[in-house]
């Protein structure tokens, strides 16, 4: 069953249909706010007022825009509201390229030990919204327009983002190598 399917449930009181949303959602948004904090309180406590959320406003997602992007773009705005609220500071977890995917394709493969050190560090080191970018594009694959809309931005945001990002890795993995 589709995301959409769900959310029509979800608008007609199926508790069911929320918790198979949950249980298919948890883990990339989980992840997904690791770009923002480590604190695993905090991250389950955004998970689930994104699914409140989501049971509170079904009925009014129209399908402009992915059922995925919906989501996530509710869980950066109860991060934000949290961060706020708890005046947290935004800590990143340099961990968060391993979580999201248990069976890497061949490129992560490719990376070992001191590669994939090197790429963890400069990931780290980038700013939030270059990270975020990253996570949402590469690690959960939303398309450009997808990212664009849970983060309302335009595409060719996102895109420049991506570029940049890009450019600094290259150049602090190029760095690393030399040195």
């Amino acid at each position: 069953m589709g995301d959409d399917e769900l959310i029509g449930r979800i608008a007609a009181g199926d508790r069911h249909a929320l918790t198979d949303l949950y249980q298919r959602h948890r883990g990339p948004l989980s992840s997904y706010l690791r770009v923002f904090t480590t604190d695993a309180g905090v991250i389950e406590e955004v998970v689930q007022d994104t699914m409140l959320a989501v049971w509170k406003g079904a009925h009014r997602f129209a399908g402009r825009s992915s059922v995925r992007s919906w989501v996530f773009s509710i869980a950066r705005r109860r991060a934000a509201d949290v961060f706020r609220r708890k005046s947290l500071r935004i800590e990143a977890d340099p961990e968060w390229i391993n979580v999201a995917d248990p069976d890497p394709g061949p490129e992560s493969r490719a990376l070992s030990g001191e590669a994939e050190d090197d790429l963890l560090m400069a990931i780290s080191s980038l700013p939030t919204v270059q990270r975020e970018v990253l996570m949402l594009v590469f690690i959960h694959g939303l398309s450009y327009r997808e990212a664009a809309e849970a983060i309302a931005v335009p595409v060719g945001t996102i895109k420049s983002r991506l570029n940049k990002a890009r450019q600094s890795l290259r150049v602090q993995i190029q760095r690393r190598a030399d040195a």
